[in-house]
């Protein structure tokens, strides 16, 4: 009763193929008797395998073909015979023979390299180069060697089934350009199962099944007559991919929907800045590493921006310390430094405009961006020279350490991470300041994902007017969602491959 079933629901082009399944079991002879298209008889099989009607095995074997090169030596031999032919009689300069050989520089190295390394030839050396041949190289001009010998036989050759002489002469030949090639073929064979057995036995002749309804059937009313094909809905058929967010993209919406549901408002601002809220406003010196070429991209055209009135005070807090009981830096601050126009190097920057904003009725508040930072890098594994930076700032008369700690440990907490831990550090505009490190969920080891510190006096001062705690951090969230997908190499995150895109699974946590 299956077998009959199977017989009646079999697609057009099962119909064409199964007869022939019981004699062939080559892929492409199969092609040949049927007359269909290959693709028509890969179908047809894929079907019949989702089925059980019968097993496609799949051998893959190796198959040496000759290159381009291979072709041409076959035919004008090796060029190494042909150069001692050319010296046999007489010494010649390599330029002549060049010429006269018609080599190119490729085939010349390598025929004086191989010929010496054998004794071949020698080279007398003078206003140019001279070769003669040696009596090592008359005796091997006397015989074939095993090169030459290979490349006389018939080709594609079964990698598998060289001969030890003739594995060394192809790993010669291959050393070289375009000798000999190696390509994989596929040979699928078919098998059938014990219920493709019965139905071969079957004639499908004797089941007249109709594919199609047509127009002409409903109007005369003879499609009830008919006995119709059913589909088979269990059957492999192509997957289609819908649109999907980029899971970098989904991360991003993740982090953002934490902060959102902490009470922080999102900061926003231009991916061009002036060195001036980038770095100055920030008591970053103008002489400080991080504002020289190799850490900065600067803008060309316009060179320079627009700064506000602050940079008075600014430039005072640099240069004396102003009223924030500090020194300053020394020396001269220069208002055309601080004008230049860069891509942001962290978001911190738009920490620095959102506290000169505010006034004393906002506080207490809390901020935070997610946005992409550039910064003048060696693209490698674990560094890129655009990425996102994940910042928050916390201003409030009250707050302290512990608090800039717990935010941290609730942010991680959610992300995944099992628990947080900061160390002491040096950054230019905080004071306390600290190194962010987790705990790996998988590896159980402490690693360093960002900064993090209370805003020095020299910062906050000129911007907000009085001296208020501002806790801040900055995070690197390549770093912290690589875990997630099980990323090593940081480049993945942003190489667009459509494969990956829509394989990686969801951001869920």
């Amino acid at each position: 009763m299956e077998v009959e079933k199977i017989a009646k629901n079999l697609h057009p082009l099962e119909r064409k193929v199964v007869p022939y399944l019981d004699k062939i079991t080559d892929f492409n002879a199969l092609v040949e008797e049927t007359g269909m298209k290959d693709v028509e008889v890969m179908r047809a099989l894929q079907w019949l395998s989702n089925k059980n009607i019968i097993r496609i095995n799949v051998d893959v074997k190796e198959y040496i073909e000759l290159g381009k090169n291979g072709r041409k030596y076959k035919k004008e031999g090796l060029p190494e015979r042909r150069f001692l032919d050319a010296i046999k009689d007489k010494e010649q300069a390599v330029s002549i023979l060049m010429s006269n050989l018609d080599f190119d520089r490729n085939e010349l190295n390598i025929c004086i390299g191989m010929l010496k390394s054998k004794a071949a030839i020698d080279i007398i050396r003078g206003k140019e180069l001279i070769v003669k041949i040696t009596e090592q190289g008359k005796k091997l001009l006397s015989k074939e060697t095993l090169e030459e010998e290979f490349l006389k036989k018939g080709f594609p050759i079964d990698l598998n089934q060289l001969h030890p002489e003739e594995k060394f002469a192809f790993d010669n030949l291959s050393r070289r350009k375009d000798i000999v090639l190696v390509n994989k073929l596929k040979i699928k064979h078919i098998e059938l199962t014990d219920l493709g057995k019965k139905l071969v036995n079957v004639k499908l002749t004797q089941y007249s099944v109709v594919d199609k309804l047509s127009s002409s059937m409903l109007k005369d009313g003879t499609w009830k007559d008919k006995d119709f094909r059913g589909y088979d809905v269990s059957i492999n058929v192509p997957k289609v991919y819908g649109g999907k967010r980029h899971f970098v993209n989904q991360a991003v919406d993740y982090i953002k929907r934490i902060w959102l549901d902490m009470g922080f408002k999102e900061m926003t601002g231009n991916l061009v800045q002036t060195g001036f809220w980038d770095l100055d406003s920030l008591f970053v010196p103008q002489d400080h590493p991080a504002r020289q070429m190799q850490d900065t991209f600067y803008i060309k055209d316009p060179a320079h921006g627009k700064i506000p009135n602050l940079w008075k005070k600014i430039k005072e807090v640099h240069e004396t310390g102003a009223d924030t009981g500090s020194r300053g830096w020394g020396g001269k601050w220069s208002e055309d430094v601080a004008k230049e126009n860069l891509l942001r190097t962290h978001t911190t920057v738009l920490s620095a405009q959102t506290i000169a904003k505010l006034k004393e009725s906002d506080l207490p508040a809390k901020f935070f961006s997610v946005g992409k930072v550039f910064r003048n890098e060696s693209l490698d594994y674990k560094h890129l020279f655009e990425f996102y930076q994940v910042e928050g700032i916390v201003i409030d008369p009250n707050a302290n350490f512990k608090h800039l700690k717990g935010y941290l440990r609730e942010f991680f907490t959610k992300m995944g991470f099992l628990d947080v831990r900061i160390r002491p550090a040096h950054f230019p505009y905080t004071e306390p300041s600290a190194e962010v490190e987790v705990l790996h969920p998988t590896h159980k080891e402490w690693i360093e994902l960002g900064g993090s510190g209370i805003f020095r006096p020299e910062v906050t001062k000129p911007l907000i007017g009085s001296e208020v705690p501002v806790l801040a951090w900055g995070l690197g969230m390549g770093r912290i969602i690589s875990e997630y997908w099980k990323i090593n190499d940081i480049r993945e995150l942003y190489k667009n491959d459509l494969k990956q895109i829509r394989e990686m699974k969801y951001w869920i946590r």
